[in-house]
């Protein structure tokens, strides 16, 4: 493929660039001439992107999950909503993770698949995201954005460090807009940046003292502390990442900040909201990797329709018993969901980068770490992936007594991401069937 044409002799302008008027001071978006020529050659081609969504409550099974598998399925109740979309996506049954059981206890732990969630002394470790974000280093202002819809912070995450410590998620569209889009005045900046060096100050201090205090420990004690270092040196390398985009322009907004929605009957509405910043998060490039975790279970009675709200809280209309009223209530939910998930999909077909549609260079992943809420069963877990630039359009139907390690999906998308060769979780390899188109 040819590559594009460009003037070496274009003045270069320089990223700090602002627009001045009025009292008003507005930073320009990224453009290709703030940027050297060969730079600008190198960024030509549109970068992987990856949206990984869980709802923490799953969905009704029998209405997700088609009868025949292949390329000639018959779309179930709960995904005809999706029909326009068939092409783009491709539903997985007879994943699960292995040895990640225990009902509830397992939603940390779609993204990590860390065994023994109920085991006394279990300890999470690094998701998916978190994973890929490391991996890919710091070619955006946010390495990766970690959202939720209702979710109760200080217990639940699709994120999670290699240490394995909860990332605490941002509820908040408002919030996760204005990180993105405002742009602080000087004072602010300096503020900022400020208090980033005051932490790396800190940072080499402590690695100071214990590097001396080292000395004198034996092998073992020297091993964690090389452990710790190993820490540390990642954590320097964030706050020298934030030190620098700090400086940086952040890009202009394309549309009013969202409303502020706290109140959690609005359930539809939050999530609408929070699926708008992953795609303005793509589309401005702020990050290439979002998470967002639907806490159902944190979810009181919520508006199904205008004027009409569930007779329970999510929790409860999940362990259903088959009471036909609440079934249809779920129903009802799992079908407005992919409704949400479908105006999605439609947004970012409509956007594009160099002629490509920004769907086809963007893995959005829809599941749950519960395969039957009713039934606390965390196996044949409902999976759908779309666009990315794979082969679509099919149901790859696994064992669903001797389930395949869904790891392996996740394995095919870091390849897809660009990162080839690796393994993660309990992955016996990449997904087989999954190719790319």
């Amino acid at each position: 493929m040819n590559a594009p044409y460009i003037s070496a002799s274009a003045p270069l302008v320089a990223r700090r660039t602002f627009l001045k008027g009025v009292g008003v001071t507005l930073a320009l978006p990224f453009l290709e001439c703030m940027s050297p020529v060969f730079s600008r050659a190198s960024q030509a081609g549109m970068p992987p992107r990856m949206l990984l969504i869980s709802n923490n409550l799953g969905v009704l099974p029998k209405l997700f999950f088609p009868a025949s598998s292949g390329r000639g399925y018959e779309l179930p109740p709960t995904l005809r909503e999706l029909t326009e979309f068939r092409e783009k996506f491709t539903l997985m049954s007879g994943l699960s993770h292995p040895g990640v059981v225990g009902g509830h206890s397992t939603e940390n732990c779609f993204l990590t698949a860390a065994r023994g969630p109920t085991k006394s002394g279990f300890r999470n470790q690094i998701s998916l995201d978190q994973f890929a974000a490391e991996k890919a280093g710091h070619a955006t202002r946010f390495a990766a954005l970690n959202l939720g819809v209702n979710i109760d912070k200080a217990n639940r995450s699709l994120s999670w460090t290699r240490d394995g410590v909860l990332l605490p998620a941002e509820d908040s569209a408002l919030v996760v807009f204005r990180k993105m889009f405002l742009q602080g005045d000087q004072k602010e900046v300096a503020s900022q940046l400020h208090r980033i060096e005051e932490r790396g100050s800190i940072l080499d201090t402590l690695q100071q003292q214990t590097e001396s205090f080292s000395r004198s420990l034996g092998q073992n004690d020297r091993q964690r502390l090389d452990q710790y270092f190993t820490s540390v040196r990642e954590v320097e390398e964030r706050l020298n990442s934030a030190r620098e985009w700090e400086t940086k322009p952040k890009p202009t907004a394309t549309q009013p900040e969202p409303p502020e929605v706290k109140d959690k009957k609005l359930f539809f509405e939050k999530f609408e909201l929070l699926l708008s910043m992953a795609q303005l998060a793509f589309e401005s490039d702020s990050t290439r990797i979002v998470t967002l975790m639907v806490d159902a279970f944190a979810t009181p009675a919520f508006q199904l329709h205008e004027n009409q709200n569930t007779t329970d809280g999510y929790h409860t209309l999940s362990h259903h018993g088959q009471v036909a009223e609440k079934l249809r209530q779920l129903e009802d939910a799992d079908v407005q969901q992919m409704r949400l998930l479908r105006n999605l999909l439609a947004g970012l077909e409509a956007k594009g980068e160099a002629g490509r549609q920004l769907l086809d260079h963007t893995m959005v992943l829809y599941g749950s770490n519960m395969g039957d809420a009713n039934t606390h069963d965390n196996s044949n877990l409902p999976i759908l992936l779309a666009g990315g630039g794979f082969k679509h359009g099919q149901h790859l139907a696994f064992n669903r007594e001797a389930n395949t390690p869904l790891s392996n999906l996740f394995v095919s998308m870091l390849h897809r991401f660009g990162l080839e060769g690796e393994s993660f979780g309990s992955s016996t390899g990449t997904l087989s069937g999954l190719d790319l188109a």
